[in-house]
């Protein structure tokens, strides 16, 4: 987001700021333009094969901590009027973490299953959209939250176009396509440094922002949304200025 640009509502989401904060400054697709057609970003990944050394990369890098426990998301793609759309949901405030942030469907990977199956199992029993219509390309790059002390691994997949969503009450609260073109509109992305102060850590982290008219997207799914808007774009998500 430039500085002066007027910004989206953003949504209610409380969001636990340091008091040591800076902006990031512009987004890093800034200067890059992309094709958001289903079509035009399957070819990208199947292009890519970088994308899979990143996720082993960064696997290696930063491994799961111990008493972390490992989970799958699926970040589903599906053709809109305006290009590619994904499917996000709204945690339920019942749940026990992250209540009522905005997530992508997914859970924990029980001992009998793959990541991807974890993935999909998790999305059919939140949104009820079943394996069969989806197609699986490729993982993004596994990350850490440390609120939950789970170790994420996102799942990119497509389906051929927008199933019924059937959602369970129980985990979630609402379930909502958004356009990857709207995400990097100048008024909604937005990314600052944060200093936590904490032993986990040693410099300060990289915080990503999606103010949409009526939700916030943020911690864990704005990371993997920011990683996959770079490769769209064909930049490196892990060379971030002033890293």
């Amino acid at each position: 987001m430039t500085s002066g640009s007027p910004r989206r509502a953003g949504g209610a989401q409380k969001i636990p700021t340091p008091t040591v904060r800076r902006s990031g400054g512009a987004a890093m697709w800034s200067d890059q333009t992309a094709d958001f057609t289903l079509e035009a970003i399957v070819d990208k990944i199947q292009q890519l094969s970088i994308i899979q050394q990143i996720s082993i990369d960064e696997r290696s890098r930063a491994a799961p901590r111990e008493n972390e426990k490992i989970s799958a998301v699926l970040a589903l793609l599906a053709p809109g009027e305006h290009g590619a759309e994904i499917l996000l949901t709204r945690r339920s405030t019942k749940l026990s973490n992250h209540q009522g942030e905005i997530s992508f469907p997914g859970g924990r990977v029980d001992s009998d299953e793959s990541i991807v199956e974890a993935a999909l199992r998790e999305t059919h029993e939140e949104v009820g959209v079943t394996a069969q219509l989806v197609t699986v390309h490729a993982e993004l790059s596994p990350l850490s939250t440390f609120v939950s002390r789970s170790y994420i691994v996102p799942v990119l997949a497509t389906v051929h176009e927008k199933p019924e969503l059937l959602i369970s009450s129980d985990e979630v609260d609402r379930a909502l396509w958004v356009p990857l073109a709207e995400l990097v509109r100048a008024d909604t992305f937005s990314w600052e440094w944060w200093n936590f102060d904490r032993v986990e850590f040693s410099e300060d982290r990289p915080m990503f922002f999606f103010h949409l008219d009526d939700e916030t997207i943020w911690g864990a799914t704005a990371r993997i949304l920011h990683e996959l808007l770079c490769i769209i774009h064909g930049v490196n998500h892990f060379e971030l200025p002033n890293w």
